[in-house]
C-alpha cells in the first residue's frame, strides 16, 4: 500500500485566536521582548526569574536554527503577548503573558507546535513547564505526558562544596581555544548517553557558547589528564545582575568517572564565579542523569521542580478544530 501523503498543514487549519490578536514569525530583534515575556511567566509561576536574555540570543545564534520558519509571536497591537518555537527535532518553548492567560492562547500555541512538528517530520515534541503551573495543567489536559523531571538547585549563600583531590597529573583550568572541539566532544558524548536527540553540531555549540553575549574564556572550565587530554568540562555563566554563577553544562568522560572530577569541576566553577563577583551558585539536572543525589550530597538544595511534557505526533492527523 502506498504511503499516505503528509497533509500540508498551515496556520489556517488552527482554531481562531481571540479577536484583536495577530501573529508573525519572530526575528532576532525580538529577543528582548521574548525575554521579558518569559520572565513575566516565570515570576508568576515560580516566584523568581531564571531566564537571561543571553540564553535566547545564544540559542538563536545557532546556524541550524531557522527562526523565521520555526517560531510564531502573538501580538496584541504592538505588544508581544505570547510566543512558541521549535528547535531541533523536538524541543519546544512557549510563553504566554500572565495578563493574557485564560483566553485559549496556550492551547493555540500547543496546536501550532503540533502542526509544525508534523510538517518537519518530528515524531514527538516536548517542552519544560514548572510542575503544577497553569502550563503544566494545560498540557496534561491536552494529552501531553511527562517525559522527565528537572530540578533547579542552589548552593546556599556562604556555603561551599567540599574539595576533592584530583588524580595525580590532572589539572582544572580555563579551556584553551584549540580545546573547544574536544570540550564539545566530551559534553556531547556524555549527554547523548541518556538524551534522545541528534548530536549537536560543533558550529551550533561554538555559536551558542563563545558567541553568547558576555562570554569570557574563563567561563569554559576543563579537566585535563597528564597527557593534556580534555576529560571533563564545565560551562559556568554569570547572571545579568552579576549575583549568581550558573553551571550550564557539566560532563566527565565515561572512563574517568568516580574519580572526583565532577566535584572538582563544581568547586572550581563556583570559585571562579565567586572571584568574578557572584554570591550564589545554581545548576539544574533531570531524572535522566541520575545526578541529583550528587548535588544534594555536596550541599545544594532544590529551589524549583519542572517537568518536560511531550506528545507523540501522528504525521497523518490534522489538528482538530
Amino acid at each position: 500500500m502506498p504511503a499516505r501523503p503528509r497533509p500540508d498543514l498551515s496556520p489556517s487549519t488552527l482554531p481562531d485566536l481571540p479577536p484583536g490578536l495577530t501573529t508573525r514569525p519572530l526575528e532576532k530583534t525580538d529577543a528582548s521582548a521574548v525575554h521579558l515575556l518569559i520572565a513575566a511567566q516565570e515570576m508568576a509561576d515560580t516566584g523568581e526569574v531564571a531566564i537571561e536574555e543571553a540564553d535566547i540570543v545564544s540559542d538563536w545564534a545557532r546556524p541550524s536554527h531557522d527562526l523565521g520558519s520555526r517560531s510564531v509571536g502573538v501580538l496584541d497591537g504592538d505588544e508581544l503577548v505570547a510566543y512558541a518555537e521549535l528547535m531541533g527535532v523536538d524541543r519546544a518553548d512557549t510563553a504566554v503573558a500572565p495578563s493574557h492567560r485564560g483566553r485559549g492562547i496556550g492551547t493555540w500555541l500547543a496546536l501550532w507546535l503540533q502542526d509544525l512538528g508534523r510538517r518537519v517530520g518530528s515524531p514527538v515534541i516536548g517542552m519544560p513547564v514548572p510542575q503544577g503551573s497553569p502550563g503544566d495543567r494545560l498540557l496534561e489536559q491536552l494529552g501531553y505526558r511527562v517525559r522527565w523531571t528537572s530540578w533547579v538547585l542552589k548552593l546556599p549563600e556562604g556555603a561551599t562544596i567540599p574539595e576533592r583531590e584530583l588524580p595525580a597529573g590532572h589539572v582544572v583550568r580555563t579551556a584553551r581555544p584549540e580545546e573547544l572541539r574536544a570540550a564539545h566532544d566530551v559534553l556531547e558524548d556524555a549527554f547523548l548517553e541518556w538524551s534522545v536527540r541528534e548530536r549537536e553540531a560543533f558550529e551550533d555549540f561554538e555559536a551558542a557558547t563563545t558567541g553568547r553575549p558576555g562570554f569570557e574564556p574563563w567561563n569554559l572550565r576543563v579537566v585535563v589528564d597528564p597527557e593534556g587530554t580534555v576529560v571533563g568540562v564545565s560551562l559556568v555563566l554569570v547572571s545579568d545582575d552579576g549575583t549568581t554563577g550558573y553551571v550550564d553544562r557539566l560532563a566527565v568522560r565515561r572512563d574517568q568517572r568516580r574519580r572526583g572530577l565532577a566535584q572538582a569541576l563544581l568547586v572550581d566553577s563556583f570559585a571562579q564565579a565567586r572571584a568574578h563577583g557572584t554570591t550564589t551558585a545554581e545548576l539544574s539536572t533531570d531524572s535522566r542523569t541520575g545526578a541529583l543525589g550528587l548535588y544534594e550530597r555536596v550541599g545544594m538544595v532544590t529551589t524549583s521542580t519542572w517537568v518536560n511534557r511531550a506528545v507523540e505526533l501522528d504525521p497523518t492527523t490534522e489538528t482538530a478544530h
